[in-house]
């Protein structure tokens, strides 16, 4: 079952999207962050449709307007979705673009359907190639990082959230900052949209999925933008790790940039991904 802004998986869940632009144009796919929605892309997305370029953003299974189904919080269900959404809007030359966890689902779809579909791939602030660490993986964070976003979320998710987006996530906790109040009200209202399981599980989807064979995979033009004070996803772990893994990606490192950089560098970020989608 298809509308003009959901359609149905094949396990039964409603997934919300967002479709701007001229019909005509080269899509463009681009997948959130936890624990947001598509909203998160709403500049960058605005942007390029006003460039020429179809935009589809969508909301993960469990976060934003999509259902909030207790099983399926994973990577895989994830990239399935996201095939899905392709499959029903029957999109090809797709530039497929994901930040942050959406770089994981970027990455498990290119892993688990190829890329047939695709012409370009991004990797923004993303979490490939794995995030914890472990003995292959020794550049990754301690599980204990993530056990102490668990029990945040358990004792008061509306405060780590805030605690999130006033802080680390925008870098708003360096010596200078300048928070933006309605950056991180925006941020907290769309965390705070998800559903409490579903961002709850998402924690480990994102944090100890690893995505390195699936990088293997990656065959179309790469552009991989990184912050290098990204408190968030570090870029040694991440972006550095990604490079290497991805035959002749494009690597651009923006200097003293948060893990938030489509917001904090909006016009930095659009201008090199319009340059990089019109290449």
């Amino acid at each position: 079952m298809n509308t003009s802004s959901t359609i149905t998986t094949r396990d039964g869940v409603q997934i919300y999207y967002k479709d701007w632009g001229p019909r005509t144009g080269q899509p463009v796919i681009l997948s959130h962050g936890w624990p947001l929605s598509s909203d998160s892309w709403e500049s960058a997305a605005f942007f390029l449709a006003n460039n020429g370029f179809r935009v589809i953003t969508h909301d993960r299974r469990g976060h934003g307007r999509s259902s909030q189904p207790w099983e399926g919080n994973d990577m895989d269900h994830y990239a399935d979705d996201l095939a899905q959404v392709i499959e029903a809007l029957d999109l090809n030359n797709i530039i497929l673009a994901g930040f942050s966890t959406g770089g994981g689902e970027v990455a498990r779809y290119v892993g688990r359907h190829g890329t047939k579909r695709i012409a370009k791939l991004g990797l923004i602030s993303a979490v490939p190639p794995l995030m914890l660490k472990t003995e292959s993986n020794p550049d990754g964070l301690p599980i204990e990082v993530f056990d102490g976003i668990r029990n945040g979320q358990l004792a008061d998710r509306g405060q780590l959230y805030l605690d999130i987006a006033s802080g680390p996530f925008y870098n708003y906790n360096r010596p200078g900052a300048k928070p933006s109040q309605g950056i991180i009200q925006a941020w907290y209202s769309q965390g705070m949209q998800g559903g409490f399981k579903n961002t709850y599980d998402s924690i480990k989807a994102f944090s100890e999925t690893d995505f390195r064979e699936d990088l293997k995979k990656f065959d179309k033009p790469t552009l991989i933008i990184h912050g290098d004070d990204d408190q968030i996803v570090p870029i040694k772990a991440a972006a550095l790790a990604s490079a290497k893994f991805v035959k002749d990606a494009k690597l651009i490192v923006y200097a003293g940039a948060p893990h938030g950089l489509t917001d904090t560098h909006k016009d930095q970020f659009n201008a090199d991904f319009l340059a990089f989608a019109k290449s």
